[in-house]
């Protein structure tokens, strides 16, 4: 039993890690701040979360212990990160930013025209 749980905690351990290493090539290749943002908060958040579950059923298989800890530290990571990669984007956006010339569509356009002129109107 314990040589299977050793074994899930490095199968857990080894591809959160490539899962990190990864988002970091998406980081540096990818071609806009939007793309790379998406990579990184999403990568990093699966990749994290994964090296602490292996942590955390390492604590728990060979050891015995439950650490409450580390499933904060898993939960408050998978509500942060997203938001966070989405707010520096959406930052990013309003401040002009341009997509690259590749992107297909930009979604975000008219909502944010329809947005400041709403606003603007309300200023009257």
């Amino acid at each position: 039993m314990i040589e299977i749980a050793k074994v899930v905690v490095a199968v857990f351990i080894l591809l959160g890690s490539l899962v990190c290493l990864t988002a970091s090539f998406g980081t540096l290749r990818l071609p806009d701040m939007y793309t790379r943002s998406h990579a990184a908060s999403k990568g990093s958040t699966l990749g994290v979360n994964m090296v602490l579950l292996g942590v955390f059923f390492f604590l728990w298989f060979i050891t015995g212990e439950l650490s409450a800890k580390i499933l904060l530290g898993i939960f408050f990571i998978f509500m942060t990160s997203p938001i966070g990669g989405h707010l520096i984007c959406r930052a990013a956006y309003n401040s002009g930013v341009k997509l690259d010339e590749k992107s297909v569509q930009d979604d975000y356009k008219g909502i944010r025209n329809f947005v400041i002129k709403r606003k603007e109107d309300s200023y009257l």
